[in-house]
């Protein structure tokens, strides 16, 4: 019976280059040989070698190298142009092979940021790696915003006020709020605020941005207006968990995400102050860009995510009963 299919059978030397094209591509989306090696689970010199013999066999630059940088040369760009979207067409392929077989295989590559990590996606990494043991997991815990497409990221975990308008996202967890907390020995020793304008009056513990080095000002709403506060401190920090830290020791009054301190809150280590001034908001959402298909690996880690969201949920209910 003859095939219902009519393949092209493209030349020996053009699939010989397909490795070496592979590896081009993705050092033109990292614009480093180092980053892309890592992507490719290959050595930088490997690479460099593959990319070299492909430049010989075109016979032009397909790759402009400095100290610094790596760039496509024009020649590069317009061999890229032509033939992504049959790297896309091949790579939907293979995800397509995951689907018939219901047993993702391949990299997950997420960034997220420490909170994220530490209450959101480790609670649940024991489940995805019984479900999909033939993924692996790369994390990047970055407290910045990635760039996912031109960084080779699958999916990011971020709050819903932090994600761009062309991505796709899915929330995965509860509602959260922020915390202002102290402790005890603090409380003991400069006494309790009223309110949140009492915080000029104290030591507070402030949280920079790592992507725009900007001090984060704490937020509040009183009888439904929303107004933030640059309060005074002499202590700063781009982690959060250093921050919580601090506030343990007494060194001041912090103000955090309500996940990351609830052990201490609960377990009297932190006093939480302003509960009324810091309603709820969405939390964390699994985001991918627009365009791209998602791919076994990550709706399965999506639904684990989503099953646990809903448990919490439900115990909310209970306890409300």
């Amino acid at each position: 019976m003859k095939s219902r299919f009519t393949i092209a059978s493209p030349s020996r030397a053009a699939l010989d280059q397909l490795p070496a094209v592979v590896a081009l591509a993705r050092v033109a989306q990292f614009s480093s040989f180092t980053r892309a090696a890592a992507a490719l689970d290959v050595s930088a010199s490997a690479l460099s070698q593959s990319i070299k013999a492909l430049e010989n066999k075109a016979g032009v630059r397909l790759l402009n190298r400095t100290t610094r940088r790596v760039a496509l040369t024009e020649a590069g760009q317009q061999l890229l142009d032509k033939i992504a979207p049959a790297l896309e067409t091949f790579d939907t392929a293979f995800a397509s092979l995951d689907e018939i077989s219901g047993s993702p295989t391949g990299t997950l590559r997420i960034n997220l940021s420490r909170a994220a990590a530490d209450f959101v996606l480790a609670p649940v990494l024991e489940e995805y790696a019984k479900r999909c043991p033939n993924v692996t997991i790369d994390l990047t815990v970055d407290d910045g915003l990635a760039d996912l497409l031109s960084e080779g990221y699958d999916a990011g975990i971020r709050l819903g006020e932090q994600l761009a308008r062309d991505m796709v996202a899915v929330p995965i967890g509860p509602q959260l709020s922020m915390a202002v907390v102290a402790a005890p020995a603090y409380l003991r020793r400069f006494g309790k605020p009223a309110r949140p304008q009492d915080l000029t009056q104290h030591r507070c513990l402030r949280y920079r941005f790592c992507n725009t080095g900007e001090i984060y000002h704490w937020e509040f709403t009183e009888d439904g207006r929303d107004f933030s506060m640059d309060v005074p401190g002499y202590f700063i920090s781009s982690d959060s968990a250093i921050v919580a830290q601090a506030a343990r020791q007494g060194l001041g009054i912090a103000c955090l995400l309500d996940i990351s301190v609830q052990d201490d809150i609960a377990s009297g280590r932190l006093v939480r102050l302003f509960e009324s001034w810091c309603p709820p908001f969405p939390g964390y959402y699994l985001y991918y860009p627009h365009r791209t298909h998602m791919p076994l690996k990550l709706r399965m880690l999506t639904d684990i995510l989503q099953e646990r969201r809903r448990g919490a949920g439900t115990k909310k209910l209970r306890k409300r009963k």
